[in-house]
């Protein structure tokens, strides 16, 4: 077991770009003033009368997120899907292989599969990838949960206590979700996951809904969002464009890795949004990309660039971007473009 005691809220959730500090070295001190302010707030809430009970809280959330960061800072330079369904599915279910045979075509990818580490569909995903390519954040409950075996031991196991450092971890360290039948736990993730992406609180990934082969779980799910969500206005078309049904395996590999095939992050530097690329836009497609989105920007328009200054990631500093005023709430749109700019077209 992985030994925790090793000892402004408006946060936009970032992935982490691969090719960032390789495992084993030594971290910077340029954070002192983030430090500061940490302990700042901790002798605020001290001297705000806060009952212990409130200060244990705090004292546990910090000392699993350091321990859980520290962890997974080591394989940052990896691409990660988190694969999320039911601990009670049984060996001997379809959605139990469909799981074993993604997370197996993941790894012969070399991604790495993180997974809540439990039985059913988290072993399943474990055991589809093996042990060098699984990371694992298992629950403490009150009824124990005991890791899967293929990740029991590992140093890529981390438990936590708290379901939202554990939903904190799954979100900010991976680059796809792929999401087999559960139950209320796998949909409160699948939801979180949409929620986030919807409103712009992480940023643009895939997310697969993933069936086994004759299983209508997310289809069901869909009909659903049809049904009662965008008929009746709570959503917008667009949103349809953040998530992707299918029973296909192979169909659900494609779509994360395809995600990744010219679109390689963004971030946010002051008023534009980034992109970084894999390779330049070819003009042809820069002109109708700048027709055909021109409603999610601001004012300006899509422009080729090389690294900003206030970019920092200098691992990062030769890929080409494509610098653009996003109205930071057209999501769904902004998650066509990605596709628009992997196939190379506007139309599918």
């Amino acid at each position: 077991m992985s030994d925790l005691s090793d000892t402004n809220l408006d946060i936009q959730i970032s992935m982490s770009s691969p090719g960032g500090k390789a495992k084993g070295e030594a971290p910077t001190r340029r954070n002192s003033d983030l430090v500061e302010q940490i302990k700042e707030y901790a002798d605020k809430m001290d001297s705000d009368g806060a009952s212990r009970g409130d200060l244990k809280i705090l004292a546990r959330t910090m000392r699993e997120l350091r321990y859980a960061f520290k962890i997974y800072s080591q394989y940052r330079d990896r691409r990660k899907v988190t694969v999320f369904g039911s601990a009670r599915t049984p060996r001997d279910d379809p959605d139990y292989q469909q799981a074993i045979d993604f997370g197996r075509a993941m790894a012969e990818q070399n991604w790495m599969v993180i997974t809540g580490a439990a039985s059913g569909i988290m072993e399943a995903g474990h055991r589809g990838a093996g042990r060098e390519h699984s990371m694992g954040l298992n629950i403490l409950l009150p009824f124990e949960q005991e890791a899967n075996e293929v990740i029991t031991g590992d140093e890529k196991l981390v438990h936590m206590k708290y379901f939202f450092t554990r939903k904190l971890m799954f979100v900010k360290e991976c680059h796809a979700f792929v999401c087999l039948p559960g139950g209320f736990g796998t949909l409160d993730e699948a939801l979180e996951v949409l929620t986030l992406l919807q409103t712009g609180k992480r940023d643009m990934v895939p997310l697969v809904l993933l069936n086994a082969p004759h299983g209508d779980y997310w289809t069901r799910f869909d009909e659903f969002v049809r049904a009662k969500l965008l008929d009746k206005g709570m959503i917008s078309p667009d949103d349809l464009a953040l998530y992707k049904v299918t029973n296909s395996c192979e169909e659900a590999v494609e779509e994360v890795l395809s995600f990744f095939r010219v679109f390689h992050s963004m971030r946010y530097v002051r008023e534009n949004l980034v992109f970084r690329l894999q390779e330049e836009l070819h003009p042809s497609l820069l002109a109708d990309i700048n027709r055909h989105f021109a409603d999610i920007l601001v004012d300006g328009e899509f422009q080729p660039t090389t690294a900003l200054e206030q970019e920092d990631e200098p691992e990062l500093a030769d890929l080409p971007r494509l610098k653009f005023h996003f109205n930071r709430r057209s999501l769904g749109r902004l998650r066509m473009l990605v596709d628009a700019i992997n196939r190379g077209s506007i139309s599918p």
